[in-house]
């Protein structure tokens, strides 16, 4: 039991070691941070129902998913072949499409669940 719990413990430690090297690394998850940020600022002023918000967090994780794999990617590729190759080349890039894919999907998530909501908050200022 208590080396159940011990290694349950060290898998944290793992983890939150892996999100703070990401985070003091990558500018990208910086600028994916604050994106996430005003977005939860966004919707909590818009009161946006719970359905909304589970949109929201699902599709930030898959923005913070696609980009901690990517660094993952960047590293092993880097330690596989510490010289330029195409194919280390091919693995860097797929990984960054991945995150940009994400990334604009969430801008259209964002869009899809913000807009209306925030159109009728600003639509009052444009009717007069």
């Amino acid at each position: 039991m208590w080396n159940f719990i011990l290694s349950r413990y060290r898998s944290f430690g793992h983890a939150f070691r892996g999100l703070w090297y990401v985070l003091r690394t990558q500018q990208n998850a910086w600028i994916h941070a604050l994106a996430a940020i005003l977005v939860f600022i966004l919707a909590w002023w818009l009161q946006l129902p719970a359905h909304h918000w589970a949109v929201l967090i699902l599709t930030i994780a898959m923005v913070f998913t696609a980009e901690f794999i990517n660094t993952a990617i960047e590293a092993v590729v880097d330690l596989a072949s510490p010289e330029k190759h195409p194919l280390a080349k091919v693995g860097k890039d797929v990984g960054a499409a991945a995150v940009l894919i994400s990334a604009l999907a969430a801008v259209l998530i964002g869009l899809l669940i913000l807009g209306p909501p925030l159109w009728d908050k600003f639509k009052i200022f444009f009717n007069h």
